[in-house]
């Protein structure tokens, strides 16, 4: 079942993750050179905190 919550997850960490960047953009005023890396790291972040949430929550 936990393969379930971390697909889930991802998927919901790809799509919020684009729209923090585009929201940073908008606030910046125009698009970043390196949209890529930003957006890695800002899913990176993402995906570490909620993965290692997700981990201690289905945890015996």
């Amino acid at each position: 079942m936990e393969f379930v919550y971390y697909t889930l997850a991802g998927l919901i960490l790809y799509f919020l993750s684009d729209w923090i960047l585009v929201r940073i953009e908008k606030i910046r005023g125009e698009a970043f050179e390196q949209r890529t890396l930003y957006f890695f790291v800002i899913i990176l972040v993402l995906a570490l905190t909620s993965f290692k949430a997700i981990e201690l929550l289905t945890a015996p």
